[in-house]
């Protein structure tokens, strides 16, 4: 097949997938697949309450990498490096099993109609809306992934370490804006994060052998003692002060030199991004329309390729891409 013709099939592929997502995609075929999902992540957030941020961070993982597909939830396989191990996922992202448990409750009343991609988009609002932030109307019908790649996770995800600078390159690739990057970065409203990703702003920022001069002297020194030097990198600290809770604390909190990671703080002094921080800020129904609508352009994020509705998110269940692609 002559490349034209393949770039040009694989435009429609994309443009026929996008077009397929739109609110109440299982109003016939399973009426109560978001009420059963939502079921699912509050039960989740009564056992753990950290299973709220956890979940919600999902689909910026999974979207970000060749787009909300699912890919992400993919167990590695003799001929597959998934995206689990990837660098900015390993001993980071966690609550998989909640996904899981909203699958078998979806299969046992709806048998191979939900796709586990559909599961992320759903569950990333629900525990938004149950920690106290906003609600909105989500677009489904996506398929999931026959593949994964833990290779094409390490080019994209961003590092704690990154700098508003890289951060607004990143999004711009996805279309998505600076706005929308500072607004989505608010999903640190809640959740917590490792030592390990803040030892060296703590006591070697940018080499220098010295603290980041942007952390606010007591927050520091409480940092400090949470994560002191040679300390268990798995130690976790709060993402903003009111870490179970959905709200506008976390740009407060950088406006006052209290960000966790250097990836929430830079967003306060480069200068492009702090207008946005102010913003939010003092205006929080501000932020969290923000939030949303970056929440749905992210969710719109598509890849193309050939899918299929997982019975286990786990797992493909049938043949793998090359064959399909081959016939």
């Amino acid at each position: 097949m002559y490349p034209a013709l393949l770039l040009s099939l694989s435009t429609m592929a994309v443009a026929a997938m996008a077009a397929q997502l739109q609110p109440g995609f299982y109003s016939e075929t399973c009426p109560d697949a978001e009420f059963i999902v939502r079921s699912v992540i509050k039960r989740a957030m009564g056992r753990e309450p950290r299973n709220a941020a956890s979940v919600m961070r999902l689909q910026f993982h999974d979207c970000f990498v060749n787009g909300c597909d699912a890919s992400l939830l993919l167990d590695d396989t003799p001929n597959m490096l998934g995206e689990k191990l990837a660098l900015s996922n390993i001993n980071s992202l966690r609550s998989y099993e909640v996904i899981d448990e909203a699958k078998d409750a979806l299969e046992r009343v709806c048998p191979g109609v939900v796709s586990c991609a559909d599961i992320i988009i759903m569950a990333a609002r629900d525990a938004v809306d149950l920690t106290g932030g906003p609600s909105w109307e989500v677009k489904l019908g996506r398929k999931d992934s026959l593949t994964a790649s833990q290779e094409d996770s390490n080019k994209i995800m961003p590092s704690p370490r990154a700098n508003a600078s890289y951060l607004i390159d990143l999004f711009r690739k996805f279309n998505l804006s600076v706005k929308d990057l500072v607004a989505l970065s608010g999903s640190h409203s809640i959740g917590k994060g490792r030592c390990f990703s803040i030892v060296f702003r703590l006591y070697n920022q940018s080499g220098t052998g010295r603290p980041d001069p942007a952390i606010e002297p007591k927050f520091r020194e409480k940092l400090d003692k949470l994560c002191p030097p040679g300390g268990d990198g798995n130690v976790t600290g709060d993402l903003d002060a009111t870490p179970e809770i959905f709200d506008n604390q976390y740009f407060k909190d950088l406006a006052s030199g209290r960000g966790f990671l250097n990836s929430d703080q830079t967003l306060f002094t480069f200068a492009r991004t702090r207008p946005y921080v102010k913003k939010f800020s003092m205006d929080e129904e501000a932020f969290f329309k923000s939030f949303v609508d970056g929440m749905i352009k992210m969710g719109d994020l598509q890849s193309g390729r050939p899918g299929e509705i997982r019975r286990n998110c786990r797992v493909v269940n049938g043949r793998p891409i090359d064959i399909l692609l081959e016939n």
